[in-house]
């Protein structure tokens, strides 16, 4: 099936569901011009700073770094906290929006994104899953309670040379420890998961409430496939959108070739037109 096709198929099944799950994965912020993390020179062109200190990505978003070197690890997260809050959500958040809003049950999210965009771009924070966590969440580091609390009072400043954090650390409010974002990472056995496992056990309700779902992924990668292999299970009406990685079974879906923003106008355009 090529683009065209798909597009027409993507607007039926749109016109016809009651209920629209989405499912974002990183490429869902490029075009709002978050940083790609995909291979290590993506990582290290975002984060320059931490080439000289040799770090991958799976270095740095690691637990241990909060132990071994805390400016360190703060100023990488400090410095993604600013930048998510000073981001604007791209056009195709909108569409979305507007879907919804004429679908009985309306949408709910399932995201690996940590970023917030969901919420800044006006979709209900009852209605998002976050299966990474957030970033606009903190918890201890030694996890000496199974509460994590809003970031919103902590504003990092972070020397762009150095990648370190020059401010004062967050500090958890029952023992007092370091205080980490409450994301899960790589290694990571001392992550709060209380919170996305509440925003699950609201997915899985409203999902049995949904008689005809579409499901509209974006920006899912096959390196991580958590949020490929969710979509895969609620087929078989599964839009794919991904300028790389769209395959998927004919039995679950269909894959369109691009991205997110572009994609979805692409689709709402057709979608205006029969209306």
């Amino acid at each position: 099936m090529d683009n065209d096709d798909a597009i027409q198929q993507a607007v039926d099944w749109i016109s016809d569901a009651n209920g629209l799950l989405i499912t974002a994965g990183a490429g869902m912020g490029v075009d709002s011009g978050l940083p790609d993390f995909r291979g290590t020179e993506g990582f290290w062109r975002a984060y320059p700073a931490l080439r000289h200190h040799g770090f991958s990505f799976e270095d740095i978003a690691n637990p241990a770094g909060f132990t071994s070197n805390p400016r360190l690890s703060w100023g990488f997260y400090g410095h993604r906290l600013a930048l998510y809050r000073s981001t604007v959500p791209h056009a195709g958040f909108g569409i979305l929006l507007k879907w919804a809003s004429k679908m009985k049950h309306g949408a709910f999210v399932f995201t690996s994104n940590v970023d917030g965009q969901f919420q800044k771009a006006g979709f209900d924070a009852e209605r998002i899953a976050e299966c990474h966590g957030s970033i606009h969440r903190l918890q201890c580091v030694e996890a000496c309670t199974d509460d994590a609390w809003p970031a919103d009072d902590f504003n990092p400043i972070v020397n762009d040379t150095s990648c370190h954090l020059e401010n004062a650390m967050p500090r958890c409010p029952h023992c007092g420890a370091l205080a980490r974002p409450n994301i899960l990472m790589f290694g990571d056995w001392k992550w709060v998961e209380k919170y996305t496992d509440r925003q699950e056990s609201r997915l899985a309700r409203w999902l049995e409430s949904v008689e005809r779902l579409v499901v509209v992924e974006m920006g899912a990668g096959r390196a991580l496939p958590t949020v490929r292999r969710f979509s895969e299970r609620h087929g078989p009406r599964v839009i794919r959108i991904n300028p790389r990685e769209y395959t998927i079974a004919p039995t679950v879906g269909l894959g369109i070739a691009g991205g997110a923003s572009e994609t979805l106008q692409l689709i709402d355009n057709v979608h205006g037109n029969r209306a």
